[in-house]
């Protein structure tokens, strides 16, 4: 099996490497090809580094997806994107690789296909941020996606998209509306929604973290496990059973920043809590208020999907994961 993951050196794309790693045939079948694509050199664990080919290139550019489909992957994991932040500030930047690198892919499937049969099963991150204002209480399977940012704008044409693509029979599409996923590990990104994260990874290390919005922000999250078990799950299963609405919102757990703050105090006391330090930003608070808080994924659990239930165990995942099972 060749498997080609696009953005392997993000986070998402780190620990879907590491995961391969940890177990080789966790796909269903044993790897004998692995490709590492991104605008960044990817890391390599030692255990892969035989099969694996590490690419560093713009998918966006002329050329660049032929150069990854030449090889026919059987399974790709299109993880890259321009964050939520980054892509409603630089709009240009944000279209160029979430949608025009994106639908550049789609071509060089259906082009290698054309000379010869070929159909991978193509797995796409997408995002809740394909959901507009107004909401109902809880959002489910059937809410029509209209987005009101630049970034899910972006991944909700490239659903249509990927579902156009499966209908030809070019691609075996699957679409996985992640939640916001946390605790991220490493350092700050351009994401708008990075605070949730960084409120509960700073202090966790004894570090302090800026809040800017108030507490009673609610969000949909998943842990970065969870997440990992999402992209393995849309591998492994029978496709057909999806039908041919191709993108899933994926199951997670609503919560507030209170709740969050309070799931720290019973994990890691309160000297972790008194280093958040409240400085609110009118421009972030904005475009969290035009996201989605809360869903009913219906159709992904009954599909097999699963996510976390409780802020606390997202938390004890991180410090297990990150941290050998301890805090500062």
């Amino acid at each position: 099996m060749h498997i080609l993951i696009i953005g392997a050196a993000g986070m998402v794309g780190r620990k879907l490497v590491d995961r391969l790693a940890a177990e080789p045939s966790v796909f269903g079948a044993q790897v004998g090809r692995l490709t590492l694509a991104d605008a960044f050199a990817p890391p390599v664990p030692p255990s892969l580094q035989a099969i694996s080919t590490p690419v560093t290139l713009d998918l966006a550019m002329p050329g660049a997806a032929e150069k990854l489909i030449a090889g026919r992957p059987d399974m790709i994991f299109h993880l890259a994107a321009v964050v939520s932040g980054e892509a409603e500030a630089d709009f240009g930047k944000g279209y160029a690789v979430n949608l025009d690198g994106s639908r550049m892919l789609f071509e060089a499937i259906r082009h290698e296909s054309a000379r010869a049969p070929y159909c991978p099963r193509l797995i796409f991150a997408s995002s809740i941020a394909v959901f507009g204002q107004p909401f109902p209480e809880r959002i489910g399977d059937d809410f029509l996606t209209a987005p009101l940012t630049s970034y899910g704008t972006q991944k909700a044409i490239c659903e249509l998209l990927l579902a156009d693509y499966t209908r030809k029979g070019i691609l075996d599409g699957i679409g996985l509306r992640l939640p916001t996923i946390c605790i991220r590990p490493g350092t700050p990104n351009k994401a708008a929604s990075g605070f949730f994260s960084n409120i509960l990874r700073e202090p966790l290390a004894g570090k302090e973290a800026v809040l800017p919005v108030g507490e009673e922000v609610r969000h949909w999250f998943a842990s970065p496990r969870a997440a990992i078990g999402f992209l393995v799950h849309a591998a492994c299963m029978d496709s057909a059973r999806i039908g041919p609405r191709r993108s899933l919102s994926m199951p997670g757990l609503s919560a507030t920043v209170g709740e969050q703050i309070a799931a720290l105090r019973r994990v890691a006391g309160e000297r972790a809590v008194r280093l958040i330090r409240r400085v609110p930003d009118a421009h972030i608070a904005g475009i969290v208020a035009g996201w989605p808080t809360d869903f009913d994924a219906r159709r992904a659990s009954e599909l097999g999907f699963r996510a976390e239930t409780c802020f606390d165990d997202i938390i004890r995942i991180h410090l297990e994961d990150e941290l050998g099972g301890t805090h500062a």
